[in-house]
């Protein structure tokens, strides 16, 4: 594969249990490295836990510059909470720190689920990335500190019950699979946690997996023994995709060469024919920029080297 076009785009992986975002973002760059291809910047869109499976956009060359994009979009997860003991870490590493008999029926699920549909405040499990005064909560946690951790306003946007039997209401639940489609900072462990507990009983996630993240699914997504394979077969670039697909939700704007010129000097597009907001700028379908439109003057967001 000498002489191959340098990757810009993303590449989803359908991350395995037990593997962490950064060992992902490692194989990427592996199997470049082992399909001779230039060498690139590549990053992650969003941290996955160890603990959890599913959807993790990589972000390859260019494609880096909207990684941030993919931390305040939406993510659409499936989870299981095992109802009867609550853990530690609000999932199955933890040690157990509350227990119940109490198990919910059907009917008392039905009732309680509404309650975090919509706007909710969440407080943050102990063990997460959160800082509090300057330390990292879950080294807190693991220190024998109890953190306090500060409440916040996150958006559940989607929270069913998927292939619901009905008709059993008296039916009682050890456990419950549920999918939700929630906003930037929603903790599924927490969600799984205060579920329960309107239960009357307790719970934790006894499986994660991410289904969605922003506009990407599990249908494009493959597997690190693919992404190996990939690489050893020099096709790596047929998994890629364009720069474009991580701005689904983001009218084009179609350039001039001399727009495009200036646009890549740094410079603003003035007497732009646009609603305001942000557009993706192309030349010849190349990508040139990430630009934000207002009063008809189009500024540089994020300039694309390519």
């Amino acid at each position: 594969m000498d002489g191959a076009a340098a990757l810009h785009g993303w590449i989803i992986v359908d991350k395995p249990l037990g593997t962490g975002s950064t060992e992902v973002v490692s194989a990427v760059k592996r199997a470049v490295r082992t399909g001779g291809y230039p060498k690139v910047k590549v990053g992650h869109g969003g941290t996955l836990d160890p603990l959890a499976t599913g959807v993790l956009p990589v972000a390859l060359g260019e494609a880096t510059k909207l990684a941030g994009r993919m931390l305040d979009a939406t993510k659409t997860y499936l989870f299981t909470i095992g109802f009867g003991t609550e853990t530690s870490t609000l999932d199955a590493e933890g040690a157990v720190v509350a227990s119940s008999d109490v198990r919910p029926t059907q009917t008392a699920i039905q009732d309680v689920l509404w309650r975090f549909r919509g706007s909710i405040e969440q407080t943050p499990p102990a063990y997460s990335a959160i800082r509090i005064e300057g330390k990292r909560a879950y080294d807190r946690a693991r220190a024998g500190e109890a953190p306090e951790m500060p409440t916040r306003r996150v958006t559940v946007h989607e929270l069913v019950i998927p292939h619901w039997d009905l008709g059993w209401d008296d039916t009682v639940f050890d456990s419950l699979t549920l999918s939700a489609t929630v906003s930037k900072g929603t903790y599924i462990r927490s969600l799984a946690r205060d579920i329960a507990r309107a239960l009357g009983t307790v719970g934790h996630v006894t499986m994660l997996r991410r289904t969605a993240a922003g506009p990407f699914g599990l249908a494009k997504a493959i597997s690190l023994d693919k992404l190996a394979e990939a690489g050893k077969a020099r096709s790596l670039h047929e998994h890629i995709l364009p720069l474009r697909a991580g701005l689904d939700d983001i009218p084009a704007l179609t350039l001039s060469p001399d727009q495009a010129g200036r646009l890549r000097q740094g410079r603003e597009l003035v007497g732009i024919a646009a609603d305001d907001g942000q557009m993706f700028a192309t030349l010849d379908d190349v990508p040139v920029a990430l630009v934000e439109v207002s009063a008809r003057v189009a500024r540089v967001v994020r300039g694309f080297n390519l």
